[in-house]
């Protein structure tokens, strides 16, 4: 019973957080203000979590832990590579808006704690390139794409994915668009990716 009330209260607490890094990104959330969305005193809070980066990384823990076996199951499946990459972009924008701050915190955590994504690496099962180099192999025998290694191309579909919503600000002063213009750019992009890709690795006849 004690443990499941801990479960709820950490649980809570974690969903509040969400909203809360939702609203005002990592380096503008408080701790109190996750305590109240939590319906908790701070004291409590900090039983829990210690600190907003501990708190911050159990958010991103958690959500890494629903994103990345999908993106396992597509990288080494057998869908067609353009497919595949275009399924792959519409897991990793529809996870981005859901979760916009987390690009930017994995950045911030790299720089203050380059162990981080090791210690992720060991916690959670990180989507995996062997079927993925499989397909490429087979595909650059077969003379339909050119060279390219999966590595290569894993980093360009996800470069080509998150990087929008590092620079957001950048991108709609540059590109002159409201708020509804850039979340519909970003929507186009689902397509648009793969069809880039592709566009770049198919040897043409």
């Amino acid at each position: 019973m004690v443990k499941t009330k801990e479960e709820n209260t950490e649980n809570k607490i974690l969903e509040a957080a969400k909203r809360i890094f939702q609203q005002k990104g990592l380096f503008g959330a408080r701790m109190q203000e996750i305590a109240d969305e939590a319906g908790i005193n701070k004291a409590l809070l900090h039983y829990y979590f210690r600190s907003k980066d501990l708190l911050f990384e159990a958010v991103f823990t958690q959500a890494i832990g629903m994103m990345a076996p999908k993106i396992d199951n597509l990288l080494n499946s057998d869908m067609p590579l353009e497919y595949k990459i275009k399924h792959i972009s519409e897991q990793y924008i529809t996870f981005l808006n859901k979760h916009p701050y987390l690009p930017n915190f994995v950045f911030h955590e790299l720089n203050r704690n380059p162990k981080f994504l090791e210690k992720m690496a060991l916690q959670e099962k990180l989507p995996g390139l062997d079927g993925l180099k499989r397909q490429l192999d087979q595909l650059i025998v077969e003379g339909k794409i050119i060279p390219i290694s999966a590595e290569q191309l894993f980093i360009n579909i996800l470069s080509l994915n998150i990087f929008p919503f590092i620079g957001k600000p950048l991108l709609k002063v540059v590109t002159k668009s409201s708020e509804e213009d850039f979340e519909a750019l970003i929507e186009e992009r689902k397509v648009f990716i793969a069809d880039f890709i592709m566009n770049a690795i198919t040897v043409k006849s």
